[in-house]
């Protein structure tokens, strides 16, 4: 349990308190607050006062002893300066030693015999006694915290190596979107959220439950071949705050994303914007509605023809997909919708995904979509070259838009 008031407090007493107190005086101050503090007492006195565990397990003796009668002649008093001494008294180098250890311009050296192995405090007290120091684990520790280090997880913040034109792409996609917003247009941002398992199976995050009665789910997390997995394809309206997700069942393919599209318009995009003349879409730069990828541009081809209006893309540049809005203004709230919820068939997916809100007013519709999505369509020169692609002058391969054609069949 973390008390930093107490902590703090109790610090700044024992200073105070130190110097006017002798060794066992101290030890029995120090195991009076343990007492009174309970649980994580003694683990914080420690840590206040560097009294070792010992020692206030002594004074805890001492306490119980004392109490309710009186002292019987006069306790043993350690003389100043006697004790056993620190340590890092005995051998002054421990603490540069240790540091050589862990210190990050050093623990990847290939010829530390640390580099290969898990560097718990057993390990660096084994390897501090290969170099002729006498230490152990709990010693370790204390040393390591107080050389200032502690106990971290990695941090996900690399994104790989930059393209250079990526803040300008930013600034792009940013400006097409104001200016569609600003003339009425629909702005969407689409993608696929990650494939979920159907069936009785483990979904991370807790949910209310009578109490030692959680839900039952397999302990393994192999695909049932009859049930398979779902894929949700999803459409967000960066202007209504509302979306649409298709949930298929085949595969996630370029035919698929413009499917989806489709279906939003149709339900959802052509009531919101009967006037709308152009439609912007904002994407990530791979997967089925991947900036390379021909089906995709095809595909869109004929969803322009359809509705008779001209269809642009903006693409995010690579390694920044976390960024497309459908992620954190869309996807992320099903996720918390359905946490700790076991996706055990396509109608309870559907059902969790259309009953997602928000305070903010997020509202969404979802469908099955049962269609078979074959993978391993080719699409040929002539059938790329039909389509009627207008490339921007800015990174014509991001940013692009497919008109509707007069004839087409």
């Amino acid at each position: 349990m973390q008390r930093p008031g107490v902590e703090a407090g109790l610090r700044e007493k024992y200073a105070a308190l130190a110097p006017l107190l002798d060794e066992r005086r101290r030890r029995l101050w120090a195991a009076a607050e343990a007492q009174a503090l309970g649980r994580g007492g003694q683990t914080l006195l420690a840590k206040v006062t560097s009294l070792s565990r010992s020692t206030l397990y002594r004074g805890h003796q001492e306490l119980a002893q004392r109490s309710g009668r009186a002292a019987l002649g006069a306790p043993r008093v350690r003389a100043p300066g006697g004790g056993r001494k620190p340590l890092t008294d005995h051998q002054p180098l421990l603490p540069q030693a240790l540091e050589a250890l862990v210190e990050p311009t050093s623990r990847g050296d290939p010829q530390s015999p640390l580099r290969w192995t898990c560097k718990s405090v057993r390990c660096l007290a084994a390897e501090l006694h290969g170099q002729g120091y006498r230490i152990g684990r709990q010693k370790v520790a204390e040393l390591l915290h107080g050389l200032g280090y502690s106990l971290q997880a990695n941090r996900k913040t690399k994104e790989g190596a930059a393209h250079p034109d990526r803040n300008a792409q930013f600034e792009y996609l940013n400006a097409q979107v104001q200016e569609f917003q600003a003339r009425g247009q629909p702005v969407v941002s689409v993608d696929t959220k990650k494939k979920e398992l159907i069936g009785e199976f483990k979904n991370g995050g807790r949910e209310w439950c009578p109490h030692g009665e959680p839900t039952d789910v397999l302990v393994h997390d192999f695909a049932d071949p009859a049930l398979g997995k779902a894929i949700p394809y999803g459409v967000y309206d960066l202007t209504a705050n509302a979306g649409w997700v298709s949930i298929g069942i085949d595969h996630d393919t370029a035919e698929f994303a413009v499917e989806t599209l489709r279906r939003w318009w149709r339900y959802m995009g052509s009531p919101l914007y009967p006037q709308a003349t152009t439609l912007l879409i904002t994407a990530d730069g791979g997967g089925s509605n991947g900036s390379r990828r021909r089906l995709w541009k095809v595909a869109l081809q004929r969803l322009a023809d359809e509705l008779g209006m001209g269809i642009t893309v903006c693409h995010f540049p690579p390694g920044t997909s976390k960024w497309n809005k459908i992620e954190h203004r869309m996807f992320s709230h099903i996720s918390l919708n359905w946490r700790g919820q076991p996706l055990t068939s396509l109608d309870v997916i559907v059902n969790l995904i259309a009953h997602t809100t928000t305070q903010q007013g997020l509202y969404i519709e979802a469908a099955l979509d049962t269609n078979p999505y074959p993978t391993g369509i080719v699409v040929s020169d002539q059938e790329l070259a039909a389509v009627s692609l207008q490339r921007a002058n800015f990174h014509g391969d991001w940013n692009y838009t497919i008109t509707p054609r007069t004839n087409w069949n």
